[in-house]
């Protein structure tokens, strides 16, 4: 990330600091407030799906791109043509965009403003709103650049930046990471009868 820390807003670093000391907690009646949603496998939205620690695969068309990310089974189209604003709010966002010579610029806007940015408890409002720039630098790289803007939680645009490598080992596929069977004691435990979940190491 580019200029040190994120420059929130006073309010906002209060919430970002109680985010962080719930980041674990979980309230079945109240799933979309407490504890980060990534962990309770809701859509990572962007900037963040381009930085899990999960393989994508980028599909070029004519008219848009497609990327499909392993975990949770996650999409999300880019727009080339015909661009629209949202017609509801996404997880990941609404995605419209163009070329810049080699560059793809992509707008994003209409975020529900659930998700964080990681699990130290950032996060960012439905007012959010991330320009990102794909940038070939070689055969296999790609340099991918975020710029996020925010008004309700920081008090300017940042930007962060990070190559993304293609996968070079032969037949490589891309697999499903469905994390849901992973997480139902950290969602559904304080709802289940005592000894009706596995214990860890049992």
């Amino acid at each position: 990330m580019e200029g040190g820390a994120l420059p929130y807003r006073p309010e906002a670093l209060e919430r970002r600091n109680a985010n962080y000391a719930q980041r674990l907690a979980v309230d079945p009646f109240n799933l979309h407030t407490v504890g980060d949603p990534e962990a309770k496998c809701y859509a990572p939205g962007v900037p963040r799906a381009m930085y899990m620690p999960y393989p994508f695969q980028i599909v070029q068309m004519p008219e848009k791109i497609l990327i499909v990310f392993g975990y949770s089974n996650i999409s999300r189209y880019i727009q080339l043509e015909n661009h629209e604003e949202a017609p509801i709010d996404f997880w990941m966002g609404w995605s419209n965009g163009h070329w810049e010579g080699d560059t793809l610029v992509v707008d994003v806007t209409g975020f529900n403003g659930l998700t964080w940015l990681d699990r130290a408890g950032n996060f960012t409002s439905s007012a959010l709103h991330v320009v990102e720039r794909y940038t070939p630098v070689g055969p296999n790289t790609i340099m991918y650049e975020a710029t996020v803007d925010d008004p309700e939680v920081f008090t300017r645009p940042w930007t962060l930046s990070f190559p993304l490598y293609r996968r070079l080992e032969a037949n490589v596929q891309l697999l499903d990471f469905r994390c849901v069977p992973f997480t139902e004691e950290y969602i559904y435990g304080s709802l289940a009868k005592e000894g009706s979940f596995v214990k860890k190491g049992s």
